[in-house]
């Protein structure tokens, strides 16, 4: 199973997050939020993790600027919930969020069905299982998730990939390396089943 560590703050949960297995990590820039960093502290990060982990600025910004200025970072993806259009020269991919009542996007690369955007609120099942069965694009699963639902979250709907933010942290923004650890862990013995 594909794992996104979502809110990482610092270059230490970025190596945290590496060392434990993720696939990919997720900055959060230009948004209200807690686990919200600059655009010097999100390329610092980018630049610490090796080039097998997949680089994502997950944003709620609608700004034109804003979005020149995450591109500009050169992530492999952004993850929006605003339909932005992103210049194909880029080679950036677009994973869209949505929530329970939003239409199926189709200007994207991926699905991101989250209703929770980071405050743990557990992810709806109906929802997400009514997006993957309608959805041609990978889903992947956020909301809620932690190591004691995972493995029933990936049973009940089959995501191409999980994403978790505040399941894995000791504090808003700061990851804690057994909750990450335990979290891999049961999506590695999911996948082994």
């Amino acid at each position: 199973m594909r794992v996104k560590i979502c809110g990482i703050t610092s270059v230490h949960d970025a190596y945290l997050a590496e060392e434990a297995g993720a696939d990919a990590i997720g900055v959060i820039v230009c948004s209200r939020s807690p686990r919200n960093v600059g655009l010097r502290e999100a390329e610092e990060i980018f630049a610490s993790v090796g080039p097998y982990v997949t680089t994502v600025c997950v944003t709620a910004t609608n700004s034109a600027r804003d979005m020149d200025r995450i591109l500009s970072l050169r992530p492999d993806a952004v993850q929006v919930s605003y339909p932005f259009t992103i210049p194909a020269h880029t080679g950036v991919k677009r994973m869209r969020m949505v929530s329970p009542g939003d239409a199926l996007p189709k200007d994207c690369d991926a699905i991101v069905v989250d209703g929770s955007r980071g405050r743990g609120v557990p992810y709806d099942p109906a929802f997400a299982l009514e997006m993957k069965k309608r959805s041609p694009l990978p889903v992947i699963l956020a909301g809620g998730l932690t190591c004691g639902n995972v493995r029933e979250a990936i049973e009940k709907v089959a995501p191409y990939a999980v994403d978790v933010a505040s399941g894995v942290e000791s504090a808003p923004g700061v990851k804690d390396r057994n909750l990450v650890e335990a979290f891999m862990n049961a999506c590695k013995e999911r996948s082994n089943d």
